[in-house]
């Protein structure tokens, strides 16, 4: 009965067009009087869920969202995504639909920079769109491809979601990192892959081939963007600095290389950017802070425990487990956005990952991955509507443009629930 309040409550409120943050607040609301008409609490007490609210918020591994989100408006105004592109561009630009794998190297190295999915596509779709439709690729398409490669941005560390689920789920953060790489490249191959069959049905225009001497030049004024992730990763990996302290040097690194070496952002933009960055921290933090207390309510109401006994045939087989809970945040996932799905599930599904001795980083780890998929498909699809906004197309045709890219993420998904070392030995070595 405990289950049934907290969906019908929270997918109520939802159909009411209540914002999500609201709706998981109403969620609470609904579990606590519930308990405490059954005798399960002593007492409806709206302190405690206040009380709970603000405990959501107030946690330092967080202080990392604010940090990578202004990095990424100080990346993307300082010069730093464009160079990215032009560097992409000079290397891969000349092969056969080369547009495209210069959008999916690119979306590659941007992912490693900044941590936003809704950044890196936006920024790209910018730089990217625009050239693709005056080379002759079909817009719809090119929109897909773009959309693609923009979810790899939450999968490859920095992640902000990596940051979230890590808090939610009690999980080391520098390990999430680390273990998202090689699923995160494998994103990037994948839908490289695909772009190689279908670009074989485009007739465009292949750019100019560029001189060994000039990739060189522009592999150099590339090379600053090209630092951030080695030194981000490498600190963290020898223990230099913490996530939240990488999120930092992030900001840091990025305003300093766009003001004083490429001298690209101006101290006008400043105000605009940490406005910008601002805004988008309020809100996630908002999210986070009101998915704690149901959270806590779902811990309270021993919920896992009932989800767990529903699953309860599926206990003894970690890879059909591991299956069946992809399938499920798959659905959700068309439904919810990426961070009210990682925050309203974690609580649920974390007790069961915990007590079916699945690793808790590799669960992490594909359960991001999943949640990224998400952002490509409608109706919500946050990414694809950021993609649609720019080139100016339905969503009905973007979601025609991203369908192969996004069976090609949905089989590296499946791939990885087979192959489990795939994502743990690297992260074995890496920890070494």
């Amino acid at each position: 009965m405990t289950v049934s309040v907290f969906i019908f409550s929270l997918l109520g409120a939802m159909a009411i067009g209540m914002p999500i943050a609201y709706a998981l607040l109403v969620c609470g609301l609904a579990l606590m009087a519930f308990m405490a008409a059954t005798g399960a609490l002593a007492a409806f007490d709206s302190q405690i869920l206040a009380q709970r609210f603000v405990d959501g918020a107030d946690n330092f591994p967080l202080l990392a969202v604010p940090f990578f989100l202004l990095a990424g408006e100080f990346m993307n105004a300082g010069g730093l995504s464009r160079r990215i592109v032009n560097l992409a561009m000079a290397w891969v630009g000349h092969f056969r639909g080369g547009m495209g794998y210069v959008a999916v190297l690119a979306a590659v190295i941007m992912a490693s920079l900044s941590g936003s999915a809704v950044a890196d596509t936006a920024a790209l779709s910018a730089l990217l769109l625009p050239m693709m439709r005056q080379a002759g690729y079909q817009v719809n398409r090119s929109a897909g491809l773009i959309a693609s490669g923009g979810i790899i941005a939450p999968v490859i560390p920095p992640s902000i979601g990596m940051i979230i689920f890590g808090v939610a789920g009690n999980v080391s953060i520098t390990k999430l990192f680390l273990a998202g790489i090689v699923p995160g490249i494998l994103m990037g191959v994948a839908i490289g892959v695909t772009w190689w069959f279908v670009a074989r049905k485009e007739n465009v225009r292949a750019a100019p081939r560029v001189s060994m001497a000039e990739r060189l030049r522009i592999t150099g004024q590339g090379s600053l963007a090209l630092t951030l992730p080695v030194v981000i990763l490498g600190g963290m990996k020898f223990g230099i600095f913490t996530p939240t302290e990488a999120a930092v040097v992030a900001a840091v690194y990025s305003f300093v290389v766009g003001m004083f070496i490429y001298r690209e952002l101006k101290a006008r933009d400043l105000y605009k950017l940490i406005l910008s960055a601002g805004k988008t921290t309020a809100v996630v933090m908002f999210l986070v802070a009101a998915a704690m207390v149901s959270a806590w309510l779902i811990t309270v109401a021993n919920i896992p425990a009932e989800v767990a006994t529903m699953l309860e045939p599926l206990m003894g087989n970690k890879m059909l487990l591991m299956f069946v809970m992809m399938v499920i945040v798959v659905i959700v996932g068309t439904a919810l956005d990426f961070t009210p799905t990682v925050l309203i599930l974690t609580p649920v599904l974390m007790p069961l990952v915990l007590k079916a001795g699945i690793d808790p980083v590799y669960f992490g780890v594909m359960f991001i991955m999943n949640n990224a998929i998400g952002l490509i498909t409608p109706p919500v699809g946050t990414v694809l509507n950021v993609v649609c906004g720019v080139a100016r197309i339905s969503l009905d045709d973007a979601f025609k443009g991203v369908m192969p890219f996004f069976l090609a993420q949905l089989g590296v998904l499946f791939l990885l629930v087979l192959f489990p070392d795939i994502v743990l030995v690297p992260l074995k070595w890496l920890m070494q």
